[in-house]
């Protein structure tokens, strides 16, 4: 018994090491797209038109017709593109729109006597953007950003629906082959711990954020 449940672990962290590099890609690459796509939005109306299209467009379709779309639908057009990379792109694409939406709440939310008070100092409007504005956007919406991290660490599962090999797949690899349910516990545990990590590591930058408001005030 202890060496089948030390097997299925084994088994599953393969599927979770997956699970968290298309989380962390996802992560690292949307969120800086969806600053600089905020910032675009309130500097420059053309990129405004464009970014609205964007995010209309990834947040009003489902993540899962995305990756059928690049994973089937790039082929009709003569892009051959793996598997991984499929995940990836669909990924980041539509993260990155949800997190614009998001930061850019959050900018239209702060008092625009900052940025007028800024300019009159003698910055730049990116220099603004980046140093006063940008800072307080992100403290500001710092919980629908949590938010929008543990839904992404849960949405990884959706790539077994092009046969990526992450835990979900392995999971019903296993529950199908030896009848067993402890596989879905097993991956329970896996989602709540990093649920768990991602809640405490956004209360430490939060409390950053709030340290360094109050050492500026």
């Amino acid at each position: 018994m202890i060496d089948y449940l030390l097997e299925t672990i084994k088994y599953l962290s393969t599927g979770a090491s997956v699970s968290l590099r298309i989380f962390f890609v996802t992560l690292a690459l949307s969120f800086p797209i969806s600053i600089i796509l905020s910032m675009s939005y309130r500097l420059n109306p053309f990129f405004r038109r464009l970014t609205s299209l964007y995010t209309w467009l990834f947040r009003g379709t489902p993540l899962m017709l995305q990756l059928f779309f690049f994973m089937f639908g790039l082929p009709a057009f003569g892009i051959m593109i793996d598997r991984m990379m499929v995940a990836y792109i669909a990924f980041v694409l539509n993260y990155a729109a949800y997190f614009t939406e998001i930061m850019r709440a959050g900018i239209e939310s702060l008092p625009k006597d900052q940025e007028e008070s800024a300019q009159m100092m003698g910055a730049s409007r990116l220099k603004t953007y980046r140093y006063v504005i940008m800072p307080q956007a992100i403290r500001k919406e710092m919980p629908t950003i949590t938010n929008e991290v543990i839904t992404l660490i849960k949405d990884t599962s959706l790539v077994t629906v092009i046969a990526i090999s992450d835990l979900m797949r392995n999971v019903k690899e296993i529950v199908s082959r030896d009848f067993t349910i402890s596989p879905f516990f097993l991956a329970a545990v896996f989602y709540l711990l990093m649920s768990f990590l991602i809640i405490k590591i956004f209360k430490k930058l939060e409390q950053k954020f709030d340290f360094m408001d109050n050492t500026v005030s």
